[in-house]
């Protein structure tokens, strides 16, 4: 687990039976690696309504990063529509979908975030996740992300 996050294992796997009420899928690259940075993400509800939202980082940054950033987004994106809508984001149980196994891995607590520019990136994702009442971190091929998000 990263270092300065212990005690946070709930927030980062749930029970396998529990059906998610959002899933967040995301995806980011850079054109050059570092380079400009660009990512989507679609939030989708239970019952099948979603929405993508495209993203464009300006700068130098690199895949990795535009990989932390479009989550974060999404994340701030869903936190967002549930606080206007008068809900408690802790009543919520969600799926975050990604192909970037360093993200997600870091995210399950299974890989070290050892670069200077990500520890900001990951504690904010994790921190954004905590709010919720469980997150799944799963990782899936990366035809999955294509077919839903079109990069």
């Amino acid at each position: 687990m990263p270092s300065g996050c212990p005690a946070r294992k709930e927030h980062h796997l749930a029970a396998a039976s529990t059906v998610p009420h959002y899933i967040i899928t995301f995806d980011g690259g850079s054109k050059g690696n570092p380079g400009a940075g660009y990512g989507s993400y679609e939030l989708r509800t239970r019952d099948n309504r979603s929405r993508v939202e495209r993203k464009d980082y300006p700068g130098n940054i690199t895949n990795n990063e535009a990989e932390y950033r479009t989550l974060i987004a999404g994340l701030e994106d869903l936190l967002a529509t549930l606080q206007k809508a008068g809900k408690d984001p802790k009543s919520y149980h969600i799926e975050v979908r990604g192909d970037s196994q360093l993200v997600i891995q870091q995210l399950r607590g299974k890989y070290k975030v050892r670069h200077p520019n990500m520890l900001p990136l990951h504690e904010q994702a994790r921190t954004l996740a905590a709010r919720l009442g469980g997150v799944d971190w799963v990782w899936h091929e990366r035809a999955n992300s294509v077919a839903i998000l079109g990069h």
